[in-house]
């Protein structure tokens, strides 16, 4: 049976396009539908602490405690205790929120080129995907047009939120209320 949450398409979209990771990553909480973000900076925190606190005698983790970080502030030892939470006692309730897949986010390029009927436009943007750089330069070959620039942050909104309720599907979720903004990430200078 599919779990009903209250899901925001937008954030789930911009932890699938941050593809690199080195500063954040995200996951679900599949309990509440919020979604985690812990800095890299915390996870790296959480994973030392759980590497030095390791016994073999320990069953489980329960001794690890961020307390034994020495001079941290509380809110740092808030997120430290979030992440020890999901990596060790409630991977059930959290599942780490997938990079979106290349081969998804050129189709979507590919497609939306496709669609446009400004067809000298619609030519450059099928070159600008052939080759190296092609995220870039599809970017940099869109960018002189606004128009065309709204109707594709819009276009990759609708083809992320499918790509979005699939995974849902596959974690045995469905959205009951969608929070979604269609141009959540024109601004965004990491998106496509």
């Amino acid at each position: 049976m599919m779990k009903k949450l209250v899901i925001n398409f937008d954030e789930i979209q911009k932890a699938q396009e941050d593809t690199e990771r080195n500063a954040f990553d995200y996951f679900l909480d599949k309990q509440t539908g919020e979604i985690v973000i812990l800095s890299s900076e915390i996870i790296r925190l959480a994973q030392d602490l759980l590497s030095n606190s390791y016994d073999d005698d320990m069953e489980d983790f329960e001794d690890v405690q961020p307390d034994e970080i020495p001079d941290i502030p509380d809110w740092v030892e808030d997120e430290v205790e979030l992440a020890l939470d999901i990596f060790m006692h409630e991977q059930a309730r959290y599942e780490r929120i997938p990079e979106r897949k290349p081969a998804n986010a050129y189709a979507a390029m590919k497609a939306f080129a496709e669609t446009l009927e400004n067809r000298r436009l619609a030519s450059m943007l099928l070159q600008a995907l052939d080759g190296q750089g092609s995220f870039r330069n599809f970017k940099n070959t869109l960018s002189p047009y606004p128009k065309e620039r709204k109707l594709w942050y819009s276009f990759n909104a609708k083809v992320a939120k499918n790509e979005i309720e699939q995974w849902l599907s596959s974690q045995g979720i469905e959205p009951s209320i969608s929070l979604h903004h269609e141009h959540s990430n024109h601004n965004d200078p990491n998106a496509p």
